[in-house]
């Protein structure tokens, strides 16, 4: 039996055992070890040459003969000498070398966390910069109780020519919608079909894969708009799988987006406070509109196609027009309070609107004198999503707890509620063309038959919160987008 010495990984020639450590040595290595340093070489323990316990290996256990005093063996003894001492030497540069990485790596990962801490600052310092260059004087002039309008010299206020623009819109829309109302289209689909609405297609490299996440949609014909938490709106063709156009230039996540009827112009709203205006041909920004001082929550065109709504946790809402980028005004929810606006919506009539806050109250706007027309208490939480029914006589809303309330703008009154089980926010709520259903974005979709009040579709594909839902013609398809970064299309 031979044993290998724990210094040298070399067959020893007289085995000694370590009572520190427990381990072999060759006598003559662990010797000089001691004599050195003192200590066991592998627990570093104190160690003296006479706490060694010698090994018997089987054999005849007969004795070396002795070197004799000549030259060679004087030479092999000075040999094996030096070789004692490069093994020696070789053990100690080991765990030298194994310290110095246990050193290194650590200095490497405080290196990295340090960039990582620096480069977070550099970011906050620059966005800090950017939005003390933005902040603008305001003055606030008090028109009654309820509403305050802010004046400033960017707004150009609401003229005889725009509220007779915006009035003869409104009684030609009426009498479309009053026509329109007395027959349903034929292929609309019916509430039995909602069993059947499965999953189509589904998209996932719209926007970056790094910061993942879908947080806005409108569609027009095959045609869908988004924004992402990767601060981009994107223009695609989801029956040819194909970017029409991405647009850059936003400093911050998109909160909400709008697709003109004329397929050519994007608006798009963000938490840096601004609102865009792009043009799809070019991808150019046509248009900035900078009058809030907080992130831009939500927007909503006028059905004229020339003017936006916008509303802001800056507790304002704007009008302004998207050809020049002026603000016709800007109005305050609660003046003396900074209450968030979460969500607004045009009345299809475009003379109206309505507006949801983290007050938890729905209000009706009166474009023209820009004062409330009706105030919905109810909701218990945040409003977060609002939607008219294309024939004007409902409201939908959902708050931040999970309930979706539908109320009669004609009774002024609260008719249905429905309370999700998840009790998670509602982000986005949507009428199909005649006001039949009424899709939810929460943590799942869902698809409401509002005549009966009652569920004709769950649909939990999606792996994160819904952002968006938007019905397809006549109700046989539905769009829906959500922040584990994917586009679906459900068709019955």
């Amino acid at each position: 039996m031979s044993f290998v010495c724990g210094i040298s990984g070399e067959p020893t020639e007289d085995p000694v055992v370590s009572p520190v450590s427990g381990c072999i040595f060759d006598r003559r290595l662990i010797v000089k070890y001691i004599a050195e340093n003192g200590t066991d070489p592998i627990s570093h323990g104190e160690l003296a040459e006479d706490s060694l316990v010698s090994l018997k290996a089987g054999g005849t256990g007969a004795a070396p003969r002795n070197v004799s005093g000549t030259s060679i063996p004087s030479l092999l003894k000075m040999l094996q000498d030096e070789w004692d001492t490069v093994m020696l030497n070789s053990f100690s540069l080991r765990q030298q070398l194994q310290i110095a990485r246990q050193e290194l790596s650590h200095s490497l990962y405080q290196h990295d966390a340090a960039c990582r801490v620096i480069a977070r600052l550099s970011k906050e310092l620059t966005a800090a910069r950017e939005a003390l260059s933005t902040l603008k004087p305001h003055t606030t002039a008090k028109v009654d109780d309820d509403v305050s309008i802010e004046e400033s010299d960017d707004q150009q206020g609401l003229s005889e020519a725009i509220l007779a623009k915006l009035d003869e819109k409104s009684k030609s829309l009426t009498a479309d919608r009053k026509q329109r109302g007395k027959n349903l289209p034929e292929g609309l689909a019916k509430s039995e079909e909602f069993a059947e609405l499965k999953q189509t297609a589904s998209h996932t490299g719209i926007h970056s894969t790094g910061t993942p996440g879908i947080t806005a949609l409108d569609i027009k014909g095959n045609l869908s708009l988004t924004g992402g938490i990767d601060k981009t709106v994107v223009l695609y063709n989801y029956e040819k799988e194909q970017v029409v156009q991405t647009f850059k230039g936003h400093n911050k996540k998109i909160n909400a987006v709008v697709l003109h009827p004329d397929t050519k112009t994007a608006i798009s709203a963000s938490a840096d406070s601004h609102i865009r205006v792009w043009n799809a041909d070019d991808a150019s920004s046509k248009v900035v509109i900078d009058i809030h001082q907080a992130p831009v929550t939500d927007i909503s065109l006028n059905a004229s196609g020339d003017y936006i709504l916008s509303a802001s946790d800056d507790s304002y809402w704007a009008f302004s027009d998207i050809h020049s980028g002026k603000s016709l005004c800007k109005v305050s929810v609660d003046p003396g309070s900074q209450i968030a606006v979460h969500c607004i919506e045009f009345h299809p009539d475009g003379l109206i609107f309505g507006t949801g806050a983290a007050d938890a109250v729905v209000k009706i706007w009166d474009l023209k004198n820009q004062g409330i027309a009706a105030a919905f208490p109810g909701h218990t939480a945040a409003v977060r999503s609002i939607a008219f029914s294309e024939n004007g006589y409902y409201l939908a809303t959902g708050s931040e707890d999970g309930e979706v309330k539908l109320w009669d703008l004609r009774k002024l009154k609260n008719l249905k509620t429905f309370a999700n089980e998840e009790k998670q926010p509602i982000n986005s709520l949507s009428f199909d063309i005649t006001g039949s259903f009424l899709g939810i974005g929460g943590q799942k979709v869902q698809v409401l038959h509002v005549k009966s009040w009652s569920e004709v579709a769950s649909l939990s594909d999606h792996s994160g919160p819904v952002t968006g839902v938007r019905f397809g013609e006549n109700a046989r398809s539905l769009v829906t987008c959500s922040l584990d970064k994917s586009l679906r299309v459900f068709s019955i």
